[in-house]
């Protein structure tokens, strides 16, 4: 557990920096991470047992965000996972239940189910179901967040990495590398696109990173330096788009 809760409590980027990096408005982050007042009511933080302060964010949390950015959707509030969180929190012992593998598989899941149902989540946040034929099926959203998700394969089954553009995309966000910004081959993105965006021919760029040109996630057409994330686009590329521009942010 020790091991496991190191790796997970190891600050990695401010709230700001992982807004950037995970795609989420940086006050939606904020909200999860230490609460806020809004309409006059105060709310306490989804991500924290309570606020701190401090705007800096372990991997652990970092990891939940991304889980959280699945489910995020209008008129559905957030606030109403923070039970679960607890509750998953004290079932499992660990400060982030949602960067562990332990909860979604065998025995933690039919927990999951029981913590959902003693909190009466509702429908569009559960992320367990019981089938008529007594099956625990995963949320659609569950099981693409786990597969964009690395985990240890021994001990507590913490999150290592993730994948934030799918699986089968070369974009990596590592804790251990580059303070968890996403990277390509241990490259930052960001600086990828600055080149490609700046008119560097990506045979040039593979060139000077030791990139490949080819492989599995790689996807490139003349004129064209993108890997397929959707909802990024670049006039200097001619409007193209760039998935090396995972990590560079829109908002």
């Amino acid at each position: 557990m020790a091991a496991a809760v190191h790796v997970l409590d190891r600050p990695v980027m401010s709230a700001r920096e992982a807004a950037r990096q995970l795609r989420i408005p940086p006050s939606t982050l904020l909200y999860w991470l230490e609460g806020g007042e809004r309409h006059g009511v105060r709310y306490a933080p989804v991500l924290r047992d309570e606020p701190t302060g401090d705007h800096e964010m372990a991997w652990g949390e970092v990891v939940e965000a991304r889980y959280l950015r699945a489910y995020r959707q209008k008129n559905v509030s957030m606030q109403q996972l923070r039970p679960v969180i607890a509750a998953l929190r004290h079932e499992f012992a660990v400060p982030y239940p949602l960067a562990h593998f332990t909860p979604f598989v065998d025995s933690g899941r039919r927990l999951l189910l029981e913590v959902q149902d003693r909190v009466e989540l509702p429908e569009a946040l559960r992320m367990v179901y019981e089938a008529t034929t007594g099956r625990l099926v995963l949320d659609r959203r569950v099981v693409d967040f786990l597969d964009r998700v690395d985990f240890a394969t021994a001990g507590d089954r913490e999150a290592l990495r993730m994948r934030p553009a799918g699986p089968d995309s070369p974009i990596v966000m590592d804790r251990a590398v580059a303070s968890a910004s996403a990277t390509v081959h241990g490259v930052r993105t960001e600086v990828l696109v600055e080149l490609a965006d700046s008119g560097v021919p990506i045979e040039a760029i593979a060139a000077d990173f030791r990139l490949p040109l080819t492989g599995a996630g790689w996807h490139f057409w003349p004129g064209d330096y993108r890997f397929g994330v959707p909802g990024y686009t670049s006039e200097s590329a001619g409007g193209t788009g760039s998935d090396f521009a995972y990590g560079r942010g829109t908002s």
